[in-house]
C-alpha cells in the first residue's frame, strides 16, 4: 500500500537520490540513471516497470521547463512513496527534454504511487511553482552538494501555499 504524502514530513528525495555531473546520452539515459537511485533507495519496487511508465509519459508529452528543467514523471503501481531524484549534468552538457527555450541542466525524476493521482499533481504543481524561479534553480545548479539540494526540493515542497 503508498504510504500517503505528509508534506510536513517531505523527505521525498535524500542525498542517495541525487546525482551530480550526471553524464546521460539523452533524457531516457538520465531517467534510467535516476531510476536506479530510487531502486538503491527503496522507492521503487521494478525498475524495468517504472521506466517503462516514465518512458511512455515522455512519449506523450514533453517534460521540459522553462529556465534548463527537465521533468520526467510518472504514477506507477511500482513506486511505494512519492519521491524525486535529482541530477545536475555535467558542467557543458545538456539533455533535450522538450522544452521551448532549449536543453535540461537540471533534471527532476518524480515518481508517486499509481494510486495518488492528488499527491502527484500537487508535488508536479508545487515543483513547477518553485522552478519557475530563477533563483531556485540557481540554488540547484550551484549547489554542489547533494545534501544541500535535498533540502533545497524538501524545503520547497514543504513550504507551499494553497
Amino acid at each position: 500500500m503508498a504510504e500517503p504524502l505528509d508534506r510536513y514530513d517531505a523527505d521525498l528525495t535524500t542525498p542517495q537520490m541525487v546525482i551530480l555531473e550526471l553524464d546521460a546520452e539523452d533524457k531516457f539515459d538520465a531517467s534510467a540513471q535516476l531510476a536506479q537511485r530510487m531502486y538503491e533507495a527503496g522507492r521503487i519496487s521494478d525498475l524495468e516497470g517504472f521506466l517503462g511508465h516514465v518512458n511512455a509519459r515522455e512519449h506523450q508529452l514533453a517534460t521540459g521547463l522553462p529556465g534548463g528543467i527537465g521533468l520526467p514523471h510518472a504514477r506507477s503501481e511500482f513506486v511505494s512513496r512519492t519521491s524525486i531524484a535529482v541530477g545536475i549534468t555535467k558542467y557543458g552538457r545538456a539533455l533535450d527534454f522538450g522544452a521551448a527555450d532549449g536543453p535540461a541542466t537540471v533534471i527532476l525524476l518524480i515518481a508517486t504511487p499509481a494510486s495518488s493521482f492528488s499527491d502527484h499533481l500537487e508535488v508536479l504543481a508545487t515543483l513547477a511553482r518553485s522552478l519557475s524561479k530563477e533563483s531556485f534553480r540557481e540554488s540547484l545548479r550551484r549547489a554542489y552538494d547533494p545534501e544541500v539540494i535535498s533540502e533545497l526540493i524538501n524545503s520547497s515542497l514543504v513550504f507551499f501555499d494553497h
